[in-house]
């Protein structure tokens, strides 16, 4: 039996409905990607999953006693001492009246905050947005769902905070996410589902696979509707004809021209592109900017140390780090509107900068749409073309009724679009961009790649998607430790491929390290038993790797779920064992090493 089923189920907010005679199913160990077009209703479609927004018609169905838990775009933390105190009022442990088995979900609570790396005792209206979304995916993780809901997961989190997720979602619940990033979609998921005019799609497999079946699927389509437009053109000459059409008296034919009309009016037409136009302006200099071992420190935190770096006109620079690593103030350095502590930093001739801020801070949120883009004037010039403001917008895909809506009310996604419009309506050479991808769907997202390959000037770029930065950017900065930055040739894959230390994972580092340690000499303090036991241990991890590694392959396979729901729960029973096995065996190897020393 499916987790949950959707039947025949309609929603409508406004002119368009958001589920339209909708069918879809979940079954047990299925990790489902959900795509679309901004504002085509998939936060809904949660809200609607979770029964926090009733379905107009049609019917929700889930298996007895289904636990479900969601973690939003932007989670809400409730005030507390500390984090982890919020994240029990957010989890509601008080209810939990089995106090072996609060205990236990408070444990798991501890392991998850340590594997995404977040302070528990930080207060949390300290937080960044990165910090609350790795906290509230750790809580989400801890109450082992039987169903994860994930809205934009990978919004804020750096690329490590990605990848540990990703390794946790092949080994965890049966998740639904929406996210725009491929890569991620690539890795996780086993079957994309789309979002598209109402109706819920099905591809099994990646977003690879969506793609090459997506495609194949709009050119069929758009071979069905020229036919229909084709023969409902010509049915509509020939009723006009007026004189032909009354002494014929062919009523059916005229009953049919009625149907077409009704047919063609429901249909819906796919959602038009976002249309990107960059105008560089007057060439910059070629020397953009020119950094000689420059230091910046803020207290003992060293953020930029000994950095000799030139940026030439053309260039696009991916900057890559953990959050916190200090992109932003690296940026500022480069721009010269930060002084360094020690270096030089010298900037080019005419350069016309342009910034795009990931938090949307330059957007007034009582301003509207029409005020933010073209204050006082109703004409835009770009270039050498010049546009009324309404014709603009529309090329953002804002309708002329959403033209004089405040900021504040609009989504994430629709926020994103009037900074990029507000951005490329102004000639700039230098373009400063802080995590351009996040609520942009995948079209748009694809659209802005195309756009910045052949924008002529030059691009400074902070990204956690790896495929934007794989396909736009010709050489990437990467925050090493320290305060250490290094320029590598080409993306992000291209960064992997040419970094000198591969990251292993975590428990491979111990394991080589601590085996390394095992050989450089032999027990001292230990006796005969536990020399042998701290001899094995190395190994013991090893084959439990080994297994991990197998297990996780095999769970992450696109037909996985067909496995069966008994085959699924003892797979994810062993990956819990293997789990509490290695802690259990790396705090045992740390007794003996330190009973050895």
């Amino acid at each position: 039996m499916p987790l949950l089923t959707l039947r025949n189920a309609e929603l409508a907010y406004g002119l368009h409905p958001l589920l339209d005679r909708a069918n879809f199913a979940v079954q047990d160990g299925e990790r489902i990607g959900l795509i679309g077009r901004n504002g085509t209703g998939k936060s809904t479609l949660l809200k609607v999953i979770t029964r926090t927004a009733l379905l107009d018609d049609g019917e929700l169905a889930t298996q007895d006693g289904l636990r479900v838990v969601t973690v939003e775009q932007e989670p809400e933390l409730p005030a507390a001492d500390s984090l982890r105190e919020s994240l029990v009022l957010r989890g509601e442990f008080d209810a939990i009246h089995d106090e072996r088995e609060r205990w236990r979900v408070e444990a798991r609570l501890d392991e998850f905050l340590h594997r995404f790396s977040v302070m528990p005792d930080r207060a949390p209206q300290t937080t960044s947005g990165g910090e609350r979304k790795r906290a509230a995916l750790a809580l989400a993780l801890a109450q082992q769902p039987d169903l994860l809901l994930l809205d934009e997961p990978t919004n804020h989190l750096d690329i490590d905070g990605i990848a540990s997720l990703e390794d946790l979602l092949l080994k965890g619940p049966t998740t639904i996410v929406i996210t725009h990033d491929r890569t991620f979609l690539d890795r996780v998921v086993t079957r994309i589902v789309e979002l598209d005019r109402g109706l819920l799609r099905s591809y099994p497999g990646n977003f690879a696979a969506y793609e090459i079946r997506k495609s194949e699927q709009l050119a069929a389509e758009d071979v069905v509707n020229r036919k229909f437009d084709k023969f409902w053109a010509q049915e509509e000459v020939w009723i006009r004809r007026g004189v032909e059409a009354r002494r014929t008296r062919n009523e059916g034919r005229v009953r049919r021209l009625e149907s077409l009309r009704v047919e063609r009016a429901a249909r819906r037409d796919r959602l038009g592109d976002v249309k990107l136009t960059l105008d560089s302006g007057e060439r910059s200099g070629k020397l953009v900017a020119e950094l000689e071992n420059v230091n910046k420190t803020f207290g003992d935190r060293s953020i930029v140390r000994d950095l000799s770096l030139r940026i030439m006109r053309g260039d696009r620079l991916g900057l890559i780090g953990a959050n916190g690593a200090g992109k932003s103030t690296l940026i500022k350095l480069i721009l010269g509107r930060l002084q360094p502590d020690s270096g030089t930093v010298k900037l080019g001739t005419n350069l016309l900068v342009a910034y795009f801020d990931q938090m949307r801070e330059q957007l007034d949120p009582d301003q509207s749409v029409i005020e933010t883009i073209s204050p006082g004037s109703d004409w835009i010039e770009i270039g050498t073309e010049r546009k009324h403001v309404m014709t603009y917008l529309a090329d953002f895909l804002f309708p002329p009724q959403r033209a004089h809506s405040p900021v504040k009310a609009l989504s994430g996604g629709e926020r994103n679009r009037l900074l990029l419009a507000r951005q490329f309506a102004r000639p700039a050479n230098v373009l400063v961009m802080d995590e351009p991808t996040n609520d942009l769907d995948i079209e748009s997202l694809e659209l802005l790649e195309n756009t910045l390959q052949t924008y002529p000037g030059t691009l400074l770029l902070v990204s956690h998607d790896r495929t934007f930065l794989d396909n736009v950017v010709t050489q990437t900065l990467v925050a090493e430790g320290n305060g250490k930055w290094q320029e590598y040739v080409g993306g992000y894959s291209d960064w992997l491929a040419q970094r000198r230390t591969p990251v292993a994972s975590t428990s491979r580092a111990k394991t080589d390290a601590k085996a390394a340690a095992a050989q450089a000499a032999a027990p001292a303090k230990l006796s005969y038993k536990d020399a042998r036991e701290l001899e094995q241990l190395p190994k013991e991890i090893e084959q439990l790797e080994q297994e991990q590694q197998a297990l996780t392959a095999r769970m992450s396979g696109a037909d996985y779920h067909r496995q069966g729901t008994d085959q699924i729960k003892a797979d994810r029973k062993r990956a819990e064992d293997i789990e509490a096995l290695l802690l259990k065996k790396f705090d045992r190897w740390e007794a003996l090493e330190a009973r050895r020393g």
